[in-house]
C-alpha cells in the first residue's frame, strides 16, 4: 500500500492536500500545530485544500544536494487562499514555459519503493 511522503497529502478517495484550520480565526496551516500561529488558539479542524491553484512565484533550481536531479522548478502556489510550496512537474523547467499567474493542478507521483516494497508518493503541480 503506498504511503504519502508528507502527513498532509491524502491519497484517497482522490489525491488532495489537507490543512489544519484554526476554529477561532480560520487561519490554515499544514502539519500538526499546538497553537495557531496567527491567534494562538488551540483548536483546529481539518479542511481539504483545492487541488487547483495559481502560480504566484517560482525559481529554477540549478544547484542542489548531491543526487537531486537539476534543474527543477520550485514554486509557491495559491490554492484557494492557501499558500502551498511545491515543484512544478510535467513540463520543462524553463521560464519561457512556466509563468506567474498560470493555472496549475495537484499531481502525485512515485518516489520509489523501500526494501519491503512500500511505495512512497510525492506531489507537485502541473500546468492545466
Amino acid at each position: 500500500m503506498p504511503i504519502p511522503i508528507v502527513n498532509y497529502l491524502a491519497l484517497d478517495p482522490q489525491p488532495h492536500l489537507v490543512a489544519q484550520q484554526c476554529t477561532a480565526c480560520k487561519a490554515k496551516v499544514f502539519g500538526r500545530h499546538n497553537a495557531c500561529p496567527n491567534c494562538f488558539a488551540l483548536d483546529f479542524t481539518e479542511v481539504d485544500v483545492p487541488t487547483t491553484g495559481v502560480l504566484k512565484t517560482f525559481t529554477i533550481v540549478h544547484h542542489d544536494a548531491k543526487g537531486v536531479p537539476v534543474p527543477y522548478c520550485a514554486a509557491v502556489i495559491d490554492c484557494g487562499g492557501m499558500t502551498v510550496m511545491g515543484n512544478i512537474i510535467g513540463v520543462d523547467p524553463d521560464p519561457e514555459i512556466i509563468t506567474r499567474g498560470m493555472e496549475v493542478q495537484l499531481k502525485t507521483y512515485s518516489l520509489g519503493n523501500d526494501a519491503e516494497g512500500v511505495e512512497a508518493i510525492g506531489f507537485g503541480f502541473e500546468p492545466v
